[in-house]
């Protein structure tokens, strides 16, 4: 399985929080990333995003199929998010539109075994894939990349 961590754009500030939308600079930035993405994405990979605005503007940048997922807003926890994505055990490429901190913390985990604070930038994503090799699983970094290297 290959699950990919993407942060929304950039969002105004304001309330509620639902409903921020993208400034121009997210939109510029979730056009970018969407661009770097679409030729290595598989055909068959699964979207989920959550149901906050600046997430679904982002996730739109890239492709209208998608799924909106209430377990995968603000409030969610690493540990929902990974349910959600079936991780590990979904086969293909799962992407996943979310928020910080749970996109920045499920990375530790999956890479460090701990929840960590790790940051990730305004429309920055990390790709990770699971891997048995010698009859060991573990989490692999394929990429972490933020708009502004693109």
């Amino acid at each position: 399985m290959e699950l990919i961590l993407w942060r929304h754009a950039d969002a105004v500030d304001g309330s509620p929080d639902s409903g921020r939308r993208l400034t121009a600079k997210g939109i510029k930035q979730a056009k970018r990333m969407a661009k770097w993405l679409r030729p290595r994405l598989p055909e068959d990979a699964v979207i989920l995003v959550s149901p906050a605005t600046r997430a679904q503007q982002t996730a739109r940048a890239l492709s209208a199929d998608f799924r909106t997922v209430d377990d995968i807003g603000p409030a969610a926890t690493p540990e929902a998010l990974l349910a959600a994505a079936g991780w590990p055990k979904l086969e293909g490429t799962l992407l996943v539109v979310g928020h910080q901190p749970t996109l920045g913390e499920t990375a530790a985990l999956l890479l460090t075994g701990r929840k960590e604070q790790w940051g990730l930038k305004k429309g920055a994503l990390i790709w990770l894939a699971w891997r048995e090799h010698d009859a060991s699983p573990h989490t692999q970094l394929r990429a972490a990349i933020s708009p502004d290297l693109l």
